[in-house]
């Protein structure tokens, strides 16, 4: 075969490669925002590709296998990407957590010491209240009269 020949069928088959790869990523991408599965099944049967061919691509093979450790993590229905919290997300709804926790803290210890301080009053009334009782049980002596007659 002369080389002018070979090259309409090299850039045929760079063309058919190129398209092969652009069906598999298509297909990884509406599974996910389809909230379906990702695995090599499932996108081999979408994309109309063989397993083999996918396994054969390391980034494909890479991508498949994120979205079906990410998705097989969970025993609820897999999330669609577009639904997912971000990691930024996630961070400031930990900083808000937090925050709200720090409030609760120092509510708690408010309300600790609000605790204490009426427990020593309720003592100290208790205590009066049992002096005042023991009083009219055992009234004093009265003093002695002094008077002579």
């Amino acid at each position: 075969m002369c080389p002018d020949a070979a090259a309409p069928l090299a850039v045929a088959a760079k063309r058919r490669h190129e398209l092969t790869r652009a069906k598999a990523i298509q297909a990884i991408r509406e599974l996910d925002r389809a909230g379906t599965a990702v695995t090599f099944a499932a996108v081999a049967a979408q994309a109309r590709v063989s397993r083999s061919w996918l396994y054969s691509q390391p980034d494909i093979c890479r991508q498949i296998r994120q979205l079906r450790e990410a998705t097989s993590r969970s025993t609820t229905a897999p999330i669609p990407a577009n639904q997912r919290a971000s990691g930024t997300s996630l961070l400031r709804r930990l900083e808000t957590a937090h925050a709200e926790n720090r409030k609760l803290s120092d509510q708690c210890a408010q309300l600790r010491a609000e605790i204490a301080r009426l427990r020593r009053q309720i003592a100290h009334l208790l205590g009066e209240q049992r002096q005042a009782g023991a009083h009219a049980r055992n009234p004093p002596p009265e003093p002695p009269d002094n008077t002579i007659g």
